[in-house]
């Protein structure tokens, strides 16, 4: 079996309001509660994945959403339970849980500490009241102060704070002053990302007025220096991380590593025993038909784990495409890739690629390092069209 690191991602789509610029996979429920046995169709969804993992061990698990918050800290510590029962967990692995501050009740944080979660993301998105209605968010920035004292009491302090910037009508002042405000928290990590208009959204059919490319540019760069001075390194294109607190999860994800999906809507991709046998997985998007073909089947008895086919769609990615795959993630690191890492992760020789690094370093989107390659910062503020260069 590969030795590409592998980490575990559990979607949980539900959420009280869906968000106007949200493009994920999530489904508005009227009542705060999501459906029950939800956590059963997981641990079956898993054990369905277990003889692809083949035994490796899972570094990470990352709960995203949808809001996960809205599941109690039992069905956590259920949930956890039995993965680390079915499949081998690395003892120091990442358990990340991301959360609303508007659906976590008070001391719930120490609950999820107890059932086994390490690192918290917390979608705080703004701390201006003005910001909040319009994105349509369902908690206030008091929320988001309370979340962040409350998780350092319950000792999870590798938490991280999610805030977007280029919102509508927003000046840079008021993007500095979120960021402030974030820094003031002490978070251990904050991922400070522009929001876009994503089709399928409310905002994508009915847009709001955004702050030109100069002015979101202008609170991109302003906004990176003030969390420079607060101590918090940039390492990807919207991740800001203290010392020791990079996501490892989302790492993984960067450096074309290995991740199994479950849960309504999850992505997975893996690596088998050749090491260009990569395969994409994808589970039904509807948390309806999701729960239906997870019904369990005569071969489900207990005892005999994994043994109908995983649930959803799987496609072997060729490798014409596997150059634009790998570089969609690396480009987005700003240390870049070392060129042994693409040949390890993809099976290809680095010479695949180096035609286009030729090309994008004449242009000035790339620059080299002692054992690979990184962007510029003209690369990463066109990153579009230098991932775009690798397109076959």
């Amino acid at each position: 079996m590969s030795a590409v690191p592998l980490s575990l991602y559990v979607h949980m789509p539900w959420c009280v309001r869906k968000c106007p610029y949200c493009d994920f996979n999530s489904h508005q429920r009227g009542s705060a509660a999501p459906p029950p046995g939800y956590i059963d169709s997981l641990i079956l969804d898993f054990e369905r994945e277990l003889p692809s993992i083949g035994g490796r061990e899972i570094e990470s698990i990352f709960f995203g959403g949808g809001t996960p918050s809205l599941f109690a800290p039992e069905e956590f510590a259920r949930l956890l339970e039995a993965l680390r029962r079915l499949a081998r967990v690395a003892a120091d692995a990442e358990v990340t849980m991301e959360a609303n501050p508007g659906t976590v009740e008070r001391g719930r944080f120490t609950g999820y500490r107890d059932a086994g979660i390490n690192r918290v993301s917390l979608g705080a998105q703004s701390f201006a009241p003005a910001a909040l209605q319009r994105l349509g968010r369902i908690h206030a920035a008091e929320d988001t102060h309370r979340a962040a004292e409350e998780l350092h009491a319950a000792g999870l302090v590798n938490f991280n704070l999610d805030l977007m910037y280029a919102l509508p009508e927003q000046t840079l002042d008021e993007a500095l002053t979120d960021v402030r405000i974030a820094c003031a928290l002490a978070p251990a990590h904050i991922s400070h990302y522009q929001l876009t208009l994503e089709p399928g959204t409310v905002f994508h059919a009915r847009p709001p007025p955004l702050p030109d490319e100069d002015a979101a540019f202008a609170m991109q760069r302003d906004c990176q220096q003030l969390l420079a001075g607060a101590g918090f390194t940039q390492y990807e294109v919207s991740a800001y991380a203290r010392a020791g607190a990079r996501c490892r999860h989302n790492l993984n994800y960067w450096t074309f590593g290995d991740y199994a999906g479950i849960g309504a809507g999850a992505h997975g991709k893996l690596t088998f025993a050749a090491p260009d046998d990569i395969v994409r997985t994808e589970k039904p998007r509807q948390p309806r038909d999701y729960l239906e073909r997870l019904e369990p089947s005569p071969s489900d008895a207990p005892g005999r784990v994994g043994a109908s086919d995983p649930v959803g769609a799987r496609r072997r990615v060729p490798r014409r495409e596997l150059p634009f795959e790998f570089m969609l993630n690396a480009l987005r690191l700003n240390e870049g890739f070392a060129l042994r890492d693409f040949e390890r992760r993809t099976g290809l020789p680095g010479r695949t690629i180096e035609p286009a690094l030729r090309r994008a370093l004449a242009r000035g989107l790339v620059d080299t390092r002692p054992d690979g390659w990184r962007p510029t910062e003209l690369g990463s503020r066109f990153l579009n069209d230098l991932q775009g260069s690798f397109l076959e």
